[in-house]
């Protein structure tokens, strides 16, 4: 059976589309909203949605992700409430979904036990930002058991390890396209062109870049360079300002960036 993220991308090349994959922290401000949210999302445009499950000391996160988490934590959201809103969100759609999460969160609930639940509730891969390339095999072998792809992250300080990361690459690349923490950026100066080259050989799976893309035109620039791009504390923001009601408003800014890609 084909994975998901397989599929778009192969639908969206046929298309001459690029990907927009989008971010929220599962359960902020709580889990009714999060599947609205989600829902939304997949309507006007989003590809692919990450969800992000929430944790103590998410020392990859800016403070509007770091924030998100602490609410989503205090609201009592746990990894089975998560799996419960994926199995929510299956019922209504078939697009490709990410668990963005840290390393212990996947210790403390079972490597196996946990690559077990995806397979059966619908997840499709899983990005894991504290776990160095170096030592995924501490995943590797029982994500590939269940079919679930670790999607392996490469930085502007990858340099030549970028080739060596792509060629065990399955899924998509994350493209981290900035040094430091998430968040919005007023801009973004990294070279793509160097960082790159070794992905445009070809025979590699699709490129996606993240990071502090937060308004359209920046996602319309930064799709010129990739195979889609990563939105993701823009929207925790409008989350984060308005709350229950903000689905609606995600829903909005999402057909906006997908617009801008075309």
């Amino acid at each position: 059976m084909s994975n998901r993220i397989d599929i778009c991308f192969d639908t969206l090349k046929k298309r001459g589309e690029k990907a927009l994959i989008t971010f929220v922290t599962a359960g902020d401000p709580d889990m009714e909203t999060s599947e609205r949210a989600v829902l939304e999302m997949f309507e006007n445009g989003a590809d692919i949605v990450e969800l992000g499950v929430p944790f103590s000391d998410p020392i990859a996160e800016g403070p509007t992700i770091q924030k998100a988490s602490l609410r989503s934590l205090n609201a009592g959201t746990t990894l089975d409430k998560i799996f419960d809103l994926v199995l929510k969100l299956r019922q209504k759609s078939d697009k490709p979904l990410l668990l963005m999460m840290y390393i212990n969160t996947i210790y403390k609930y079972g490597t196996g036990r946990f690559f077990e639940k995806c397979r059966a509730f619908g997840i499709d891969g899983v990005i894991v930002p504290d776990m160095p390339f170096e030592e995924r095999d501490e995943i590797q072998s029982t994500a590939d058991e269940y079919g679930i792809y670790n999607i392996n992250l490469v930085a502007p300080t990858s340099h030549e390890r970028v080739k060596m990361i792509a060629e065990q690459s399955k899924g998509f690349i994350y493209v981290v396209s900035s040094l430091g923490v998430t968040g919005t950026r007023k801009e973004i100066t990294t070279d793509f062109d160097t960082l790159l080259a070794p992905l445009k050989e070809g025979g590699y799976a699709p490129y996606c870049i993240g990071f502090g893309i937060s308004t359209p035109e920046q996602a319309a620039g930064i799709s010129k360079h990739a195979d889609g791009v990563i939105v993701g504390s823009a929207i925790v923001n409008i989350i984060a300002q308005k709350g229950n009601a903000s689905p609606k408003y995600v829903g909005e800014f999402v057909n906006k960036l997908k617009t801008a890609m075309l």
